[in-house]
This record gives structure tokens, C-alpha cells and sequence, in this order.
């Protein structure tokens, strides 16, 4: 049991040390643009406290977790020129290490489009409500 545990946090230390690795990448001029746009999209999704199936859910809640963020990481890596991606590991290993991996622009950004989202829908409701 000890060693899925161990097995389990070191996946999980990959997965994060790529997601920013990702957000690296993505601030590179050398990085396509359509390579991106998908970054910045599994990037905002995997440090986004919105999941799109809720956690509370049995089984299902973990699906995103476990399988569409390390897709669209696979994915994302794929699109990335290589020279890039191993400079953006390179960046993002040292911002870990040194334990100051913030952006606050990023995460207001996330944080904002969640916002919206939500003040559209409540908007929608008592729009619908009030015919």
C-alpha cells in the first residue's frame, strides 16, 4: 500500500511540475499559438477550483482529475515544440524549488471568467423567471 501511495505523489508532482511547465510554455514566443491556446485552456482547467464534473460525485467526480487534465496535458505537450517544453521544465522546476510558483494575474483571470459565467447564468434565471 505504501508504495502506491508514494507511486501516486510522485504522479502527482509530475502533473503539477507540467502544468507549469505548460504555463511556461505558453508565455513563450517561440510556442505556436494554437499550442496556446490549448495550453492556457488545460492550464486555467487544472488550477481552476471549478471542476467540470463536481468531486462529490462517486467515481465520476475524480474522471476529470484522473483522465481529461493528463489528456490535455498529453495533447498540449504534443503541440509544444521541444526545445521549448524542455527550457519551460527547466523554469518551472526552479519556480517549484524555489516554492513561489504564484501568479495572481492568472489566477484573476480564472477567477474572473468563472464570475461571468456565473453572473450570465443567474442573469439568464431571473431573466427567464420574470416573463
Amino acid at each position: 500500500m505504501k508504495k502506491i501511495v508514494t507511486l501516486w505523489k510522485s504522479w502527482a508532482r509530475s502533473l503539477r511540475l507540467e502544468a507549469f511547465a505548460l504555463y511556461y510554455a505558453y508565455r513563450n514566443p517561440r510556442t505556436p499559438w494554437y499550442a496556446k491556446a490549448w495550453s492556457i485552456i488545460v492550464v486555467a482547467y487544472a488550477f481552476s477550483p471549478i471542476d467540470l464534473i463536481p468531486d462529490f460525485i462517486p467515481i465520476l467526480g475524480f474522471v476529470d482529475d484522473l483522465i481529461l487534465i493528463p489528456l490535455g496535458m498529453a495533447i498540449a505537450v504534443k503541440l509544444i515544440p521541444k526545445d521549448v517544453l524542455a527550457d519551460s521544465r527547466v523554469i518551472a522546476q526552479a519556480k517549484i524549488d524555489s516554492k513561489k510558483p504564484v501568479n495572481w494575474v492568472a489566477g484573476g483571470i480564472v477567477i474572473g471568467i468563472w464570475v461571468a459565467v456565473i453572473a450570465y447564468v443567474c442573469y439568464r434565471l431571473i431573466q427567464g423567471t420574470g416573463k
